[in-house]
């Protein structure tokens, strides 16, 4: 439904782009897709690793404090940071190696914080499984590191929209999700109906899913990594926050030390590099760049478009 919701976006974006004339947008739509059939089909690729990363978001979840998820899926930075410099040959400054540096062990730290509850949640009966939750988020960091610089490297320079883009991704998304929902649930979707189960909550889950990216892709694109990463840390705050009060989480000096630790980490990565000055030209303050604009996030990778110059565009 997340996937449903980003296409029928996206459609419309388009339509509004085009001041409702209907036959402009059917024939930009069959162009795009039908014509241009072979860039549509590289999607497939991100659209499964993308389909498999937002389940195992919801195993993760399910299985881990939210608060600890929150730190911990800042791995992705890391993750999508080696990807780049594997995959794309990119460089990273020493300030973003050592805030890597300080991600891995403010995650670390937490999870030997975890560790310990783990054993007392144990003796207590608890239903979460936090191996399998650990395990979980970290194969989703990796699947998200690599649809991200894999969505870069075969699209970089591609002249299609965001918004197009993101019909071709959620065409497979959408085909993956059902698929999936039969193989898991048919019989049960077969008695119950589609919409089985679907409570408030649910739906709140499934918008928050669906237009988060567009949140993320406006806040890149019309502001900068930097706000972004301030952005990310207020979000571990909050959920820390609201983890006491609505679950009972309790915040210990181990776990506060490893969120501190990964919150700089992750206002550090998005810091712009300094470009080198040459005796020829002037001092830049900024460069055009930035590793962290083109694979700091995957979320980013997902969404916008990547020019040669740098989401999700929805």
């Amino acid at each position: 439904m997340a996937e449903v919701l980003k296409v029928l976006t996206c459609l419309f974006i388009i339509m509004f782009q085009k001041k409702g004339n209907v036959m402009e947008f059917i024939v930009l739509l069959y162009d795009s897709i039908v014509i241009q059939y072979k860039d549509t089909l590289k999607l497939a690729v991100p659209s499964l690793i993308y389909t498999l990363q937002n389940n195992l978001q919801y195993v993760a979840i399910s299985n881990l404090p939210a608060a600890t998820f929150q730190v911990t899926y800042q791995l992705k930075i890391l993750t999508t940071a080696l990807f780049s410099v594997l995959m794309l040959r990119k460089s990273l400054s020493r300030i973003q190696w050592v805030s890597l540096l300080l991600l891995f062990t403010g995650v670390a730290v937490v999870q030997v914080e975890q560790e310990g509850k783990q054993k007392e949640s144990t003796v207590t009966g608890t239903s979460q499984n936090y191996a399998k939750g650990l395990l979980a988020v970290i194969v989703s960091c990796l699947s998200s590191g690599f649809a991200g610089v894999y969505f870069e490297k075969i699209l970089k320079g591609s002249s299609a929209s965001v918004w197009m883009r993101n019909i071709q991704l959620g065409i497979f998304g959408i085909v993956l999700g059902l698929l999936g929902m039969w193989w898991n649930d048919g019989l049960a979707i077969t008695e119950k109906g589609f919409l089985f189960g679907y409570t408030p909550i649910v739906w709140g889950v499934i918008f928050n899913q669906a237009f988060g990216g567009l949140l993320v892709a406006v806040v890149v694109k019309y502001a900068d990594n930097i706000l972004k990463g301030f952005a990310t840390s207020f979000s571990i705050i909050v959920s820390t926050v609201v983890s006491v009060y609505l679950f009972g989480f309790h915040v210990d000096l181990l776990f506060t030390l490893g969120a501190g630790l990964v919150i700089g980490a992750v206002y550090m990565y998005s810091l712009p590099k300094a470009a080198a000055p040459s005796p020829s030209t002037p001092t830049h303050s900024s460069s055009s760049h930035n590793l962290s604009d083109s694979a700091g996030d995957s979320e980013m990778d997902a969404f916008l478009p990547k020019t040669p110059g740098k989401e999700k565009g929805c």
